[in-house]
């Protein structure tokens, strides 16, 4: 690359690099994961992107040499993922020299700043699909302005980076620009890494992640927002970003006077207000984590982050006593974090098909506070602002997301800064400010005493949701009765269907448990084809649980409102439709 001053009219610059070692292997689990995510998902769902500011000073040639530079340094940048169509790949590739473009543009002319020019242009790019087989991992720009440099934005692949990784590159590359020296790399290579997973104790730690998982899978709620107005797998989803100098006051004091961690405190606070809000007695989140305990994963570039499952039982009387058991919560659910994706997900098939429900990732908590400045919105920075207000809620873009509610969080101090997606379906504009004006409120009470969870309505302002009559508790889900009627009815092609709640001598005495009757008439129909057909119906239905029995009737009673009128039918065939094979 020349030396010479660039012209200022946007152009892309083909970088090549050579130096690495060529290489090849299986996948590691973290890989597998996202890259099952990948060729399931929308890409501007599941590729992720980072803005960097530029040092003042710096040279357009350098900035991209310095890339340069750490495509050779790190194999994940390196690595691409062959594959026949229509199979998801179970190798990679690490090449030993190769291209990559930067795009460069000049921004003195865009309305928002360079800054928001360069959190457009990364948006942008992550809309695109990565190339597994053989694209570079991420896609560059550096934003210019008057001809110098001032930021660089990319969107990147999340089959080889994470929030974590990109963390590592950046600083990196602040390096480089500085004129220092990298230190030799003695993190783990994601080859590196699927050795590691492959040995005996790799294996065993996956086998007790899908353990701890299939407990919660099997008695856990279905879903967290099973209520009424909760429909679809996908809902577009407006941002609702919260900035608060009162909420970091009152976080730290609550760390202070508990003696938890910042971050486990906020973690509680919010399952606490999560639960009494959708009034359950256990907060089950995704909360992902970036696996990346072990000394030489701390700065590995690679895609360790996986989701850890919290199931936090709330029924304990005050905030301190939940606290208390956040702590142990939170470390059960990162130890179990590493595991094979797909036998997670055939577990997870396997457990809702036989319990009758359907797993719902419906709320996630992402605590991204602890690395450096990756995801977090430039456009949203007011370098003016020293501390930042005292409480500020600001609406952004939508987007469409497979959640009820995600929380990401950015820092923790001087300011808490947090942007929720909250479904509008549950909560409109006000409720969702409602709700984040509440979490503060939660931490300033609990600042200074202990705070009875019986008084979170009083507290916080946030009412527990109303299901009205005909939703009840079963198994530990909350369900409508009539609406698992009516979907049962409308799988089976309109077929009457009365279901009714009944003792369950399965589990325990206080448990009750669904009981379909179905009038079949003539029909061959047998209770596995009408559990295969709910199942079937259920994804984006939250408030509806399978019966545990199906009953086929000869026809439905005259009196067709009436429990003991379907009770009197001659029964054709019944049975809990659990066997495949039937």
């Amino acid at each position: 690359m020349s030396g010479h001053r660039l012209p200022r009219g946007p152009h892309r610059l083909t970088v090549a690099y050579t130096g690495g070692e060529e290489r090849r292997g299986p996948v590691t689990m973290g890989q597998a994961n996202m890259i099952r995510c990948m060729l399931r998902d929308e890409p501007e769902h599941i590729n992720i992107h980072d803005v960097w500011p530029v040092p003042e000073g710096t040279r357009t040639e350098s900035a991209i040499e310095a890339l340069r530079a750490l495509a050779v340094r790190h194999e994940a940048l390196r690595t691409t993922f062959p594959h026949a169509p229509g199979v998801a790949p179970s190798e990679q590739v690490v090449a030993p020299e190769g291209t990559f473009t930067v795009t460069v543009l000049e921004s003195d002319e865009h309305p928002g700043g360079p800054a928001a020019r360069a959190e457009a242009l990364a948006r942008q790019a992550r809309a695109e699909r990565f190339h597994l087989d053989r694209d570079f991992p991420l896609r560059i720009s550096v934003v210019t302005l008057a001809g110098a440099p001032v930021y660089v934005a990319m969107a990147a692949s999340h089959a080889v980076t994470d929030v974590g990784a990109l963390a590592v590159l950046k600083e990196e590359w602040l390096s480089l620009l500085a004129g220092e020296t990298l230190p030799p790399l003695d993190s783990l290579t994601p080859l590196d890494l699927a050795a590691q997973e492959a040995a005996p104790a790799g294996l065993r730690k996956s086998e007790a992640s899908l353990r701890y998982w299939e407990r919660i899978i099997r008695g856990g709620p279905q879903a967290m927002f099973a209520e009424p107005g909760a429909e679809g797998t996908e809902v577009r989803v407006p941002q609702l970003t919260l900035r608060s100098r009162r909420a970091a006051r009152a976080l730290a004091l609550v760390a202070e006077r508990t003696g938890g961690l910042p971050s486990t405190v906020l973690l509680t606070a919010w399952c606490a207000l999560v639960a009494h809000r959708t009034a359950q007695t256990a907060c089950v989140a995704a909360v992902p984590t970036s696996n990346r305990y072990q000394s030489r994963l701390t700065r590995s570039v690679n895609t360790l982050s996986q989701d850890a499952l919290l199931s936090l039982d709330v029924r304990v009387p005050t905030f301190d006593a939940l606290l208390k058991k956040s702590w142990g919560g939170a470390l059960d659910a990162y130890r179990h974090s590493r595991f094979d994706a797909v036998r997670l997900w055939e577990m997870i098939g396997r457990a809702t098909f036989e319990r009758g429900s359907q797993f719902a990732r419906d709320v996630v908590f992402n605590d991204v506070s602890t690395l450096p400045s990756t995801v977090a919105d430039v456009a949203s920075a007011r370098p003016e602002e020293t501390v930042g207000p005292e409480l500020e809620l600001s609406w952004g873009p939508e987007q469409v997301l497979p959640t009820r509610v995600l929380t990401f969080v950015y820092a923790t101090e001087p300011l808490i800064h947090l942007a929720l997606w909250a479904d509008p379906a549950l909560f409109g504009r006000a409720e969702a400010e409602g709700f984040l004006t509440g979490l503060v409120r939660l931490l300033e009470a609990a600042a200074t005493d202990d705070v009875p969870l019986s008084s979170l309505t009083e507290v916080t302002g946030v009412r527990p949701v109303e299901r009205g009559p005909l939703w009840c508790r079963v198994d530990g889900s909350w369900t409508s009765p009539p609406l698992v009627a009516e979907t049962l009815s409308g799988a089976l092609g309109g077929l009457p269907v009365h279901v009714t709640v009944e003792a369950s001598y399965a589990y325990l005495p206080a448990e009750r448990a669904l009981t379909a009757f179905i009038a079949a008439g003539d029909g061959p129909l047998t209770p596995a084809e009408a559990h295969t057909a709910l199942m079937d119906a259920l994804p984006g239905r939250p408030g509806v649980l399978a019966p545990r029995r199906y009953v086929i009737v000869q026809n439905p009673p005259a009196e067709a409102d009436r429990s003991s009128a379907w009770l009197r039918q001659e029964i054709l065939r019944e049975g809990t439709g659990r066997d495949r094979r039937m």
